[in-house]
């Protein structure tokens, strides 16, 4: 079954050269908290750009349930009228988050140290996903928690009643972690303190300090130290969401391995902590350049054109690039799929506790489609077949997960035969666009009807 309903089977059919301008959706990193930093500040944050998938869409009717007052404009803006922090309501009814991981996990965290219960449900692939780092830290602040065995959803969180301050040093690299326990912080007395290793995506960090929350961040031996003082009164802003570089990344990889292609994909969000994708296809030799580079809310931003690239080489992509690049690394895969020689990929175990087992879900599939690849439980490597060489034409498990589906259809693409995927419905989560946009640039999806198969 999909996130959200009957399975969407789906083929792409490999295509002449991809051209044009792709417009891709809002960051949706930096969507879901616009939503509850909004929702926790007194008055009305206005926003442009949001995302609109299934994934921020839940988010809004969670904040909604908490009590923030969130609407959607007919010219495509919102506008949210917040409660203050620490002035959430007890929702009368289940949190569904559907297929987010980031939505569940920051709310879970925005609302710990509220004295409030609130129980969260979602899809059959996030009540798979672990929810224990998160009510480990949040416990520490006084929350308890009551879920299923393994520490899964469905999960109810009773909030501190009286909340204490927490010094965390984060056990794996996880913006939603560290976000969630800033969150929480927010709502307590005193400082709030958290240690992370390896430095993630920092949205959290500067939109709270957009809000007008005290934040400060030192980069120490034991890692960046990131120190909130919490109890402020957050104010409303007014916010521009860049565009996802998350979902510029399907377009750009596609433009990059379909012969004399050159797509122009505008307004991507650079966020150091988010580019490491391009920074390593620029390493294996992608024609992949920025244009008007300039900063938007705070975010660095830039136009990214790019071109068919015959002479890509597999790299050992650096694990600590990693973290600004782990949703990315399906994608990647297809890229080194159509380039010559071995792509190593190391220090990414998170990708087993995504949406899917995405290296075993990429591996399975890139093999049956002719791909010889290898894995490890922190690594996995692709072995390139040169431009076009990809055979294809097998049906891929997307395994309800969004950034599956679409690889996948973007190594039909570029393959000698067509790839297809059991369900590409969960793509909705994220980039609800895809269709229309990658068919306008020249790609030939399909939805299969299974009735008349």
């Amino acid at each position: 079954m999909s996130a959200h309903g009957t399975p969407i089977p789906m083929t792409s059919v490999p295509c002449g050269p991809l051209a044009g301008t792709a417009d891709v959706p809002g960051d949706k990193s930096i969507s879901h908290r616009s939503l509850i930093l909004g929702a926790m500040a007194v008055g009305e944050t206005k926003i442009t750009g949001l995302l609109e998938g299934e994934d921020v869409l839940d988010t809004a009717k969670a904040m909604r349930a908490f009590g923030a007052e969130v609407t959607r404009h007919d010219d495509g803006s919102w506008s949210v009228f917040g409660v203050g922090v620490g002035g959430f309501a007890e929702p009368d009814k289940v949190i569904d988050c559907g297929n987010s991981g980031t939505g569940v996990r920051l709310i879970m965290g925005a609302m710990a140290t509220s004295p409030i219960s609130a129980t969260f449900t979602g899809d059959a692939s996030l009540n798979k996903r672990p929810m224990a780092r998160i009510t480990d830290p949040i416990s520490l602040f006084g929350a308890q928690s009551v879920g299923r065995a393994g520490g899964r959803l469905p999960m109810t969180i009773v909030g501190a009643a009286d909340p204490v301050p927490v010094n965390y040093t984060v056990p794996m690299p996880s913006a939603q972690v560290k976000s969630a326990v800033l969150l929480a912080g927010l709502n307590a007395p005193g400082k709030t303190v958290v240690t992370e290793k390896e430095a993630t995506r920092d949205h959290t960090e500067r939109m709270l300090v957009g809000f007008g929350a005290e934040v400060t961040t030192e980069e120490t031996e034991k890692g960046r130290v990131i120190t909130l003082t919490g109890q402020p009164e957050l104010k409303p802003q007014t916010i521009v969401v860049p565009r996802d570089p998350s979902s510029a990344a399907f377009p750009v990889c596609a433009a990059l391995i379909v012969p004399g292609s050159d797509v122009l994909i505008p307004g991507i969000g650079l966020n150091p902590t988010r580019a490491g994708l391009f920074t390593t296809l620029r390493e294996m030799g992608a024609n992949l350049t920025y244009e008007n580079e300039r900063e938007e809310g705070g975010e660095p931003v830039a136009d990214l054109r790019a071109r068919f690239s015959p002479d890509m080489k597999g790299i050992h992509v650096p694990p600590e690039r990693a973290a600004s690049m782990i949703d990315e690394y399906p994608i990647l895969s297809v890229v080194a799929a159509n380039a010559s020689g071995i792509t190593m990929m190391r220090g990414v175990k998170e990708l087993r506790v995504k949406e899917s087992d995405r290296i075993d879900a990429m591996a399975t599939g890139l093999r049956d489609c002719g791909v010889d690849v290898e894995e490890g439980d922190d690594w996995w490597s692709v072995t390139g077949m040169g431009p076009g060489m990809v055979t294809g034409g097998a049906t891929c498990q997307s395994h309800l997960d969004h950034r599956i589906a679409m690889s996948f259809l973007v190594l039909g693409m570029a393959a000698k035969a067509a790839v297809s995927v059991d369900d590409g419905a969960p793509i909705a989560t994220s980039f609800p666009i895809f269709e229309p946009l990658m068919s306008d640039l020249g790609a030939s999806i399909h939805r299969v009807n299974k009735d008349a198969a």
